[in-house]
């Protein structure tokens, strides 16, 4: 066999094992529901259940932030989170969270917020009237 061959071979080989250990530790979307079905890490999209507590103590331990979210599907969890609390996250209008169930709560390893726009629908149309009002 040629040389061009054979490195050809290696390098569709070792591009083959990328993907697929690519595709193998990435998480699908899910529910709470879901997610005790399963022990792999999965992603929950919900919101956060502001009537409820969130436990972050920075001065006690802050690698600790637990509070409770409803996922798509209408059921809520306790979510107990091994990091510091994310700033505004109380404000938060969506809450993406991967992770695993243990027990009866979910254990995040990430948390990504949608937070709510500065550029609001109202402040959209004042702006376009005071536009259209300056050109006349």
């Amino acid at each position: 066999m040629k040389k061009s061959a054979i490195i050809g071979i290696i390098v569709i080989a070792v591009a083959i094992a990328v993907i697929i250990s690519t595709y193998s530790s990435t998480s699908t979307y899910g529910s709470f529901t879901d997610a005790k079905k399963t022990e792999a890490p999965l992603q929950v999209v919900g919101h956060l259940v502001k009537t409820k507590e969130l436990h972050y103590d920075a001065a006690k331990d802050a690698n600790y932030f637990s509070f409770y979210m409803t996922d798509n599907k209408g059921q809520e969890c306790k979510i107990v989170f091994s990091g510091t609390k994310p700033q505004d996250f109380e404000r938060s209008e969506q809450i993406v969270l991967t992770g695993q169930m243990v027990g009866a709560e979910f254990h995040a390893s990430k948390i990504l917020m949608k937070c709510p726009s500065k550029y609001t629908q109202d402040k959209v149309e004042i702006t376009e009237h005071k536009a259209k009002q300056a050109s006349i």
